[in-house]
């Protein structure tokens, strides 16, 4: 991503998450964006989105895996999970399962990338990622892609992990983006790698 691109990067992802369009939608037209594929093209998803009969927005929704699925009692805010990393207890394994881009611009300290939960090949990687990892080791998945209740990669990562059986999983509740409610906050994290 070139500097003035990367300059931009919170600013289009707000601005791309605001729309009132399919979570699913947004977040692919913000990683066109972002990768330098152009705003055309982002426009021509939001036209075949738009150009859908009525109700057929309603089938795309990923409601059952949204990050608003997820129980209240398997999310952990972020000042808890600050707290913990500074606890000296063994740390969990924390995976960004959102954007790659969105990984290197900043990141948990820390973290690995597992791949977008949105996509099935982010699915696989997640997968990967945890194969060599017992099922009762303490996990935490975030993403802070977009709006908490916009997020379209917590909840199938979250929904894919407990089909595998790991029985430890959080994921960490940021209700705006992990921008806002990470970096801005100064909480631990890595940048621009």
């Amino acid at each position: 991503m070139d500097a003035r691109r990367q300059q931009l990067a919170p600013e289009i992802r707000k601005a791309i998450c605001s729309l009132p369009l399919n979570p699913a939608i947004q977040f692919a037209w913000s990683e066109r964006v972002l990768m330098g594929k152009g705003i055309f093209s982002g426009l021509m998803l939001c036209a075949a989105f738009i150009a859908l009969p009525p109700g057929a927005s309603n089938q795309l929704s990923p409601a059952p895996s949204s990050a608003s699925s997820i129980p209240s009692n398997d999310l952990i805010r972020a000042t808890d999970l600050v707290g913990f990393l500074r606890s000296g207890k063994e740390q969990p394994l924390i995976l960004q399962v959102g954007s790659r881009i969105f990984f290197a611009e900043a990141h948990i300290k820390g973290s690995q990338f597992a791949g977008p939960g949105s996509q099935p090949a982010g699915l696989k990687l997640l997968e990967n990622t945890v194969a060599s990892q017992p099922k009762d080791r303490f996990i935490v998945l975030y993403c802070g892609c977009c709006p908490w209740d916009r997020c379209p990669n917590v909840g199938p990562a979250f929904r894919r992990l407990r089909e595998l059986g790991y029985s430890k999983v959080k994921v960490l509740y940021l209700p705006n983006n992990f921008g806002d409610d990470w970096v801005a906050k100064g909480y631990p994290a890595d940048r621009n790698q």
